[in-house]
């Protein structure tokens, strides 16, 4: 077995499955997480362990490999979709990147992440949901009461297949209309895609059809600032539908300034 690194082993089998399908025009075609076993015996390299997370780490965290964008129509870039269970899709689509605004104020919250909650998180990811969690941010971003109800929900949705939420909410406004809240965190170099808010939109409608669907994306811009999006999927596109940037500080740190200038601020 040939040794490599295991994004130069995702790499090589990943580019090896584009190739055995793709023909010059075309716009889509569908693969299995069968194909990996039989090309990385064929190319004498060792298996992944997780065979899941070969396409998750293109989906979500790495770019596809230059050989495979190269091919890709002007203004379009290929991206990986579920397909149903054990199967997935290439597809070619806009480029859209959702990443946080240089220009947008932001807001100072009371920081009341618990300190050995801060002091044991164990990644960006599960550091970030704490922080949104402990310190209301679904609320005060929406504006309504919102109560975490599941972290981490693994599930089958028909005709995607085996998916994961990062956490669900769910909430009530003033007027009683309820809510699910599906929030995707996204830490280090992840980005945000329009494949994880179609994923998360109809896992919602699949199994809480009464509920009004609001995705929402959490970044951190630094230790101790966080970007939230409010998004949504047209004609296959990711939309920003509302962004608002936080800053967790002691409250000491809150000056009579920031509150007089957030009384300006807001909205009658």
């Amino acid at each position: 077995m040939v040794k490599k690194s295991g994004f130069n082993r995702y790499n090589a089998i990943i580019d090896h499955v584009f190739s055995e399908h793709f023909v010059p025009g075309c716009k889509e075609f569908e693969f299995t997480r069968e194909e990996f076993e039989r090309i990385a015996e064929q190319l004498a390299i060792k298996l992944p362990k997780n065979l899941g997370d070969l396409p998750y780490t293109f989906r979500y965290r790495k770019d596809l490999p230059n050989s495979i964008r190269a091919t890709a129509d002007q203004g379009l870039e290929w991206i990986i979709e579920g397909a149903g269970r054990s199967r997935y899709r290439f597809r070619q689509a806009k480029v859209n990147r959702i990443a946080p605004r240089d220009d947008l104020v932001t807001l100072k919250i009371p920081d009341a992440t618990p300190e050995i909650i801060t002091a044991y998180a164990q990644s960006d990811e599960q550091a970030l949901l704490a922080k949104v969690r402990y310190n209301r941010l679904i609320d005060i971003f929406l504006g309504m009461a919102a109560y975490s109800l599941q972290n981490h929900l693994r599930t089958t949705v028909a005709g995607i297949g085996q998916i994961e939420v990062d956490e669900i909410y769910v909430g009530i406004d003033r007027y009683g209309r309820q809510f699910v809240i599906p929030v995707q965190a996204k830490g280090g170099s992840d980005q945000h895609g329009a494949i994880q808010t179609q994923q998360d939109i109809a896992c919602c409608r699949a199994k809480f059809p009464t509920l009004i669907c609001r995705p929402i994306s959490a970044q951190f811009m630094s230790e101790t600032r966080i970007a939230l999006f409010e998004l949504a999927v047209e004609d296959a596109e990711l939309k920003i539908v509302e962004e608002r940037h936080y800053r967790l500080v002691p409250a000491a740190e809150i000056s009579p300034d920031d509150l007089r200038s957030y009384g300006i601020r807001a909205k009658p």
